[in-house]
């Protein structure tokens, strides 16, 4: 039986919420969830999967992730693709951190080296990267030079010399988005995003020092020069308030729209626009401005968490050789050519806490990676571990190229500090040698591992899937939450 009334196995890792299960949906839904994951489904996940079905223009079927929770209009977890000409596009298809996302670093040093130093290495890497609501960083910049970052992204923090031009060759879309317009962004926008750059934020952002713990495929983690017990850096943040200022912005300017161009909609959270008209292209700058922010931000944090490294172990840039593995977004809209019912159409494909995962061939992948595929990123939640995978071929054939983003959250953020009430969810990581630093009690009480589902059990499924296969399996040594 299944567990949300309405849908229906297809097989071991998928279910299907037919048409019908909500009131106009021109396409039935997709859920990759095994039986194990099926038990975690909200039904407002599920029902949100079947509303974005209804949108006009949507191409092949709406689809979500095992990591699905309940999000603003579209489901976290969520990918669906629209017709660029008849289709629309959603602020919360994106949402409202934009082009959140996830960047790995590797290093010459092994856990043996890390371990006796892990304290020190975590305090000091926490006076160098701002975190916490609200977080101002060293960067200050006025309004013409954020607009160079908005048109430049990752690009502008190297040429500012925060980092090195070969960092741009891992990064997706190599850290800019050609398109950006930052004269469609509000002054509050501006205002917001001025201080932040280099900033980690709060919620489930984090910067983690990890070890390579286990590993799957031998010949692609040397190809992306990964080797057992590593050291890794994995930074996770997006575009600050700046990103959540636009996505703001633009959701008041798309309820508009909808009513302008006459869009039915289940649900108001999907305002939205022909992707087309004036409304749509607008927004898409908009958020192509934050995407690029998003990109600076992790260049920015990655090269002063470098500096810090090197200043503890006291080595030379050579010898420790922290560089990037690969920087994806997992919260974007993105023009791309796919193959719908046996031909080549464009579309807009929506991301929301969903990654790419192109499979080795494709022409969008950076020179060094042709021949295995994407990198694909997956952090886990604090306690447990974290993934690297690669893209397969089955992901352009069944989800417009794209998986899973990370564990998904099993508990709101008010359930999760109730159950930490009492507890020392710090001293409880200390015990499993992990060492936190965060701003804030509350935080950590909020993203305790408990607040997650088993991120092991969400990769299994897309592995197993043939979405995107496991590389190597990370765990965590030292935490920075916001």
């Amino acid at each position: 039986m299944p567990k949300i009334e309405g849908t229906e196995r297809i097989d071991q890792y998928r279910i299907r919420v037919p048409k019908g299960f909500v009131q106009g949906m021109r396409t039935e839904g997709i859920i990759f969830v095994d039986e194990i994951l099926e038990q975690e489904l909200e039904l407002d996940s599920v029902r949100q999967v079947a509303n974005v079905a209804t949108l006009p223009g949507i191409v092949g079927k709406s689809l979500a992730m095992p990591d699905i929770h309940t999000g603003y209009g579209f489901p976290i977890g969520g990918v669906a693709a629209f017709d660029t000409e008849e289709g629309i596009i959603s602020p919360g298809g994106v949402g409202y951190d934009i082009n959140c996302g996830v960047r790995l670093l590797k290093s010459n040093l092994t856990r043996d080296e890390i371990e006796p130093r892990i304290k020190e290495l975590v305090d000091l890497l926490y006076i160098h990267i701002p975190s916490g609501v609200g977080s101002t960083g060293k960067i200050k910049l006025n309004y013409e030079e954020l607009k160079k970052v908005a048109r430049k992204g990752a690009i502008w923090a190297v040429e500012q010399g925060y980092g090195e031009p070969d960092d741009l060759q891992r990064i997706e879309s190599h850290g800019c988005l050609e398109g950006a317009d930052p004269e469609v962004i509000s002054k509050k926008a501006y205002e917001r995003g001025k201080d932040q750059l280099g900033t980690l934020g709060s919620g489930n952002h984090f910067l983690e020092v990890q070890y390579v713990a286990e590993i799957y495929e031998p010949e692609i983690a040397e190809a992306m020069g990964l080797f057992k017990n590593q050291v890794t850096v994995m930074i996770h943040t997006g575009s600050r308030g700046f990103g959540h200022q636009i996505c703001d912005d633009y959701v008041r300017e798309m309820i508009q729209a909808t009513k302008k161009y006459g869009i039915e909609l289940p649900d108001k959270e999907l305002a939205c626009a022909p992707f087309l008209s004036k409304e749509g292209q607008r927004y898409f700058a908009a958020m192509k401005a934050a995407a690029n922010y998003a990109w600076a931000n992790r260049q920015c944090l990655m090269h002063w968490t470098r500096e810090v490294f090197l200043r503890v172990f006291k080595l030379s840039p050579k010898e420790l050789a922290m560089s990037v593995v690969y920087d994806v977004a997992h919260n974007i809209a993105k023009e791309e050519i796919h193959m719908v019912n046996g031909k080549k159409m464009r579309v807009v494909v929506h991301r929301k806490g969903a990654t790419r995962a192109f499979p080795k061939g494709h022409p969008e992948l950076p020179q060094c990676y042709t021949h295995i595929g994407q990198p694909v990123i997956i952090p886990g939640d604090m306690g447990r571990v974290s993934f690297v995978l690669i893209g397969q071929d089955k992901a352009m054939q069944e989800t417009f190229g794209s998986t899973c983003h990370g564990a998904g959250r099993l508990l709101s953020r008010t359930q999760a500090i109730k159950k930490a009430k009492g507890r020392s969810i710090k001293q409880e990581l200390a015990n499993r040698g992990i060492i936190v630093k965060s701003a804030g009690k509350e935080t950590l009480a909020e993203e305790m591992p408990e607040a997650y589902k088993d991120v092991s059990n969400v990769v299994d499924v897309v592995h197993n899937a043939g979405l995107a296969h496991k590389v190597v399996k990370l765990k965590p040594m030292g935490v920075i939450k916001g």
